[in-house]
């Protein structure tokens, strides 16, 4: 067999290709990606690809991102976040009405957002948020999305850890562990799964959240938990993702919830590792720099965090193993640089909010997961060198990736449960 020629593959040198082949005078007034060649059917996912790639390149070109890395001027705009972020506890757009059943959840975004910028929260804000948690809690001692709504256990999770993000001994005293205790039992499910609410679905997201609110409160996790790894497992796919349940297609949201969930049972060998490694490598896109959520989809800040954080759980899995020796454990299984370029150069919009892609709005779902994913991308946790693009001023807060908080409030919540 004739020996290949050597290229450099690497995501510059194929951004650098696009844009040398790209014609500024032909009817589209970009290059088709060399995976669409004139053979292929032209179709509304091809051409929304081509769209995204054709403005993420507009946006390359003129912020130059080939500069080094420290020199770069791009900077991420946090006084602008700051101010976007506070302001949703004053008034929030009527689009928001679709979101009445999740306080807990806008509470957690915005307040997460603001600790991963190193942001005090404020002392109305953080009363706020504690009026607005105890009033979503029910007497099962699991959380509502709203005053008067049922218990679920995503309110519960979001809730929990919007009090952790205040991070107060008032705050943390809301919850009622002994009583959220027996909402997680009600929520389990003969077969390991748990489910979101009474009669409700069952699926990944589930078990993690039961479990990540177990753990960060200390209460313990046998016999809660004993059947839930060959569930988890019973739900990564062929393709080496996990699905919602058995048998669903894989995606990044439920990969996370998966793996982690697996992670903190202390069963994360109880998967196919090298399956999922591969498939949430090829989960990032080379041109554009984010990831996506699942096979030919669209670029995503969100999965910045869900699928960026999974990396250095997996690899911490990894390095105990006497085969791993492929990647350094002072190097990474993702593309760092690229995923802050995609997300402070594609994503940061001027109303001080992040949105998914170029062209889109911001809202604070995206805008919470982008800067938690963020940190992710610059923090290595098994090692001294932390990878910031841009200005020093771009270097966020550590986040613990099992939990979504910076590794303060994670601490500073798990010594209060464990010593009261």
């Amino acid at each position: 067999m004739q020996q290949a020629e050597n290229k450099d593959t690497s995501p510059a040198s194929y951004r650098s290709h696009q844009r040398r082949t790209s014609s500024r005078d032909s009817e589209r007034s970009h290059a088709l990606p060399f995976w669409m060649g004139s053979e292929m059917p032209w179709t509304n996912s091809t051409e929304a690809q081509w769209e995204t790639e054709r403005r993420c390149e507009d946006l390359y070109l003129e912020h130059d991102v080939s500069t080094d890395p420290l020199e770069s001027s791009i900077a991420l705009k946090r006084k602008a976040l700051k101010k976007f972020m506070l302001r949703g506890f004053d008034s929030l757009p009527s689009s928001y009405l679709t979101l009445d059943s999740s306080h807990p959840w806008l509470c957690f975004w915005i307040l997460n957002g603001l600790r991963v910028l190193g942001e005090d929260i404020p002392v109305e804000t953080a009363q706020k948020t504690i009026s607005i948690i105890r009033a979503c809690q029910t007497s099962t001692g699991g959380f509502g999305g709203g005053p008067a709504q049922a218990p679920h256990l995503a309110g519960t999770y979001a809730a929990c850890m919007a009090l952790c993000c205040v991070g107060t001994e008032e705050a943390l005293s809301v919850i009622d562990r002994v009583g959220l205790k027996s909402f997680l039992f009600q929520m389990r499910q003969p077969s390991g799964a748990f489910t979101m609410c009474e009669d409700g679905e069952e699926d990944t997201r589930a078990v993690y959240c039961a479990v990540a609110v177990a753990t960060l409160l200390d209460i313990p996790l046998s016999p809660l938990f004993d059947l839930a790894p060959d569930w988890l497992s019973d739900c990564q796919t062929y393709e080496g993702g996990f699905g919602a349940i058995p048998g669903a297609e894989a995606h990044g949201g439920y990969t996370y919830c998966s793996f982690t969930a697996l992670y903190l049972l202390n069963k994360p060998t109880q998967c196919r590792l090298d399956d999922l490694c591969r498939w949430l490598s090829f989960r990032q896109m080379r041109y554009e720099g984010g990831f996506q959520g699942r096979t030919n989809k669209l670029v995503d800040s969100c999965y910045t965090f869900w699928q960026g954080a999974v990396f250095p759980l997996l690899q911490q899995v990894l390095k105990d193993r006497p085969d791993y020796t492929t990647v350094p454990m002072d190097s990474s299984l993702f593309d760092h640089t690229i995923l802050q370029q995609y997300v402070l150069v594609c994503c940061q919009n001027v109303d001080g909010g992040i949105s998914d892609k170029p062209g889109k709005g911001s809202d604070y779902y995206h805008t919470c997961y982008a800067l938690a994913g963020l940190s992710i991308a610059q923090h290595n946790l098994f090692g001294d060198n932390d990878e910031i693009w841009g200005p020093a001023t771009n270097r966020l807060e550590e986040m613990h990736p099992a939990f979504n908080l910076t590794i303060d409030c994670f601490f500073n919540a798990r010594s209060f449960f464990i010593e009261n």
